[in-house]
């Protein structure tokens, strides 16, 4: 059985630094895993009113993350924080499957999870968040966390180019979160 990483991307936009990252971290996993990218832009705004029935789009991604052995996040720091479209979908996931039994299993219980990171500063507070909220949504935080800044040329043509140390952390993570997967 080949071995599924499901891959968040915090920012929307299309050919983001972090989804670039993404593209750099799945070649890390080529042969080794099959990945996948988790569409949430559909997700509501978390509001209990929605929670019954499910909303579809809640339902897709839920499936998504319960189909997957791994979640990889590739955050952006918004304003020294996670985006609040991450938060959002994090709050869904975490919610109890079986709203009978609240504290019951969510979507990422015991799911493993690490985070790697593009911006320019902020890494070490979005670090922490993820550090903080990660486990207390009751998912297994495995391996270093990647953080790569911005190169200068990227903001005039749109492509990332990740400095060599970089992308040696990210395939290290790679190999990390493979080996914490059963």
């Amino acid at each position: 059985m080949s071995k599924k990483v499901l891959f968040i991307v915090g920012s929307l936009r299309q050919d983001s630094f972090n989804h670039q990252m993404a593209l750099e971290a799945e070649k890390a996993l080529a042969g080794k895993a099959e990945v996948g990218y988790l569409d949430y832009s559909a997700v509501p705004l978390f509001n209990q009113d929605l929670e019954v029935p499910t909303h579809p789009a809640v339902t897709a991604i839920r499936e998504a993350v319960l189909d997957a052995d791994a979640i990889w996040i590739f955050s952006p720091v918004y304003n020294f924080s996670i985006p609040g479209t991450v938060k959002n979908l994090l709050d869904w996931l975490s919610r109890a499957l079986d709203l009978s039994d609240p504290s019951g299993p969510s979507a990422l219980q015991d799911k493993i999870v690490t985070v790697s990171s593009v911006a320019n500063g902020g890494h070490d507070q979005l670090f922490a968040i993820y550090k903080d909220l990660l486990p207390f949504i009751r998912t297994q935080v495995v391996g270093d966390f990647t953080a790569a800044r911005v190169n200068d040329s990227a903001w005039a043509d749109g492509k990332l180019v990740l400095e060599e140390a970089t992308a040696s952390s990210l395939a290290k993570q790679a190999d990390d979160l493979l080996a914490a997967i059963n």
